[in-house]
């Protein structure tokens, strides 16, 4: 019997080898993305200085239509978001022209090491489907946004994530109908408890799904109105989770990005 072990070693190697790779493979897992250009590089270095200053107990993560909203280089939007979050200590990690996978790159490489915000409000999704969405985009953008959620709550296990559906968009007519798919879908990753999901869309848009007269200033980003609804939903559950505003503030001060893109 032992003279047949070594035989019987071999034959199973043979076997295993004959069996194709495939077979073993699992299902590859969304990656983060680095942006290459110098301005995403630098506004990257600066949110990670960010986050050592000041306190963040809500934190703000997305793209332009994030960033411009706490942005010294909008300060009519600026002056907006004083007036609807000062005193809840928050700060914007928001970059002009990030993918979703931009974004978790982002948070995979500092800009939430450490923070542990009570409330991180996320809103992704609109570079990934832009204005001709190819064909699998429905399916795919879920699943980034999806795993941006699960590492912001890896890397800030205490936070509650107000999950925003993706705004409607006037540049394209062909968006929104995939918009409106993605929205379904994400609205499924809610627990009532952990994550919340909110969607604004039946505020800013029409029954056609066309923004309305006034909350956008190029078909696409808000104007300082489309702010306003967005605060007015976001404030009772801000209120809800964080209490009440503090009179006094101790949230990073507000900068703008280096070399702006949408």
């Amino acid at each position: 019997m032992l003279e047949l072990l070594p035989i019987l070693s071999r034959c199973a190697r043979v076997i295993l080898a004959c069996i194709p790779s495939v077979a073993f493979a699992a299902t590859p897992a969304v990656q983060g993305v680095p942006r290459l250009d110098e301005a995403a590089r630098a506004a990257h270095q600066q949110l990670v200085e960010k986050t050592h200053q000041g306190r963040i107990d809500l934190y703000f993560l997305g793209d332009s239509i994030t960033r411009r909203w706490g942005a010294t280089d909008y300060p009519e939007f600026l002056a907006n978001w004083n007036l609807n979050f000062h005193g809840w200590n928050a700060a914007v990690f928001g970059v002009g022209g990030d993918t979703t996978q931009n974004m978790l790159w982002r948070i995979e490489n500092g800009e939430l090491d450490g923070v542990n915000p009570k409330v991180i409000v996320l809103l992704a999704g609109t570079n990934d489907v832009g204005r001709t969405p190819h064909a699998d985009v429905a399916e795919e953008v879920p699943k980034k946004i999806l795993a941006l959620i699960d590492r912001c709550r890896a890397k800030a296990p205490g936070a509650t994530i107000i999950l925003t559906a993706i705004f409607p968009r006037n540049d394209t007519t062909e968006a929104n109908p995939v918009i409106g798919q993605i929205n379904a879908k994400i609205a499924t990753f809610a627990d009532a408890k952990t994550v919340r999901f909110l969607n604004i869309n039946d505020q800013l848009a029409d029954q056609d799904g066309q923004l309305r007269e006034g909350v956008t200033m190029d078909k696409l980003h808000l104007s300082a109105k489309g702010y306003q609804i967005w605060a007015d939903a976001l404030k009772p559950l801000l209120t809800e989770i964080l209490g009440p505003p503090h009179p006094t503030s101790r949230a990073p001060t507000a900068t703008s990005e280096p070399g702006a893109a949408m």
